[in-house]
């Protein structure tokens, strides 16, 4: 487990080497490929980190880093799917008793899932799945809402 200050240096450590990612590139999906990439290298205990895009009901695996993920979910099924249909980041401390959790890989124990909204329309979430209990926390969550802040300037 990390301190709070190790976490918040690593965050905005993060969330200014993705402002330079996004500097000079426009593509959505050259963007969140390196998103999850920067994300999944970043985050110690992290075994899935990726986004999932809306289309019309339902969200769509999009770019990630971790194991073979379930590859479409349902408006409100699961954390992403709460996510999404509340349009407010979702934490699961534990993943095993969240009566609406989807199991798409075994080794992840805990959730954080923020909604990427633009101009009121939902464009995705991010997921992020930890092999440690209760490994999110009010920090992640400004953090990561920050950070997908910055990537909605690509769409």
């Amino acid at each position: 487990m990390w301190n709070k200050e190790e976490k918040q240096k690593t965050y905005e450590m993060m969330i200014s080497q993705q402002s330079e990612l996004i500097k000079d590139e426009k593509n959505w999906l050259a963007t969140l490929s390196n998103a999850s990439a920067l994300l999944n290298m970043s985050l110690p205990n992290t075994v899935f980190a990726g986004f999932y895009l809306f289309d019309e009901n339902e969200l769509i695996l999009g770019p990630f880093q971790g194991n073979v993920s379930c590859t479409r979910i349902q408006m409100g099924k699961g954390v992403c799917g709460e996510a999404a249909d509340t349009n407010q980041t979702v934490i699961v401390g534990n993943v095993k008793e969240h009566k609406n959790y989807i199991a798409c890989d075994s080794a992840a124990l805990s959730e954080i899932v923020v909604p990427m909204v633009k101009d009121e329309r939902l464009i995705g979430v991010l997921d992020i799945d930890s092999k440690e209990i209760n490994d999110y926390d009010q920090i992640d969550k400004k953090y990561l809402e920050d950070y997908c802040k910055q990537l909605l300037k690509v769409f």
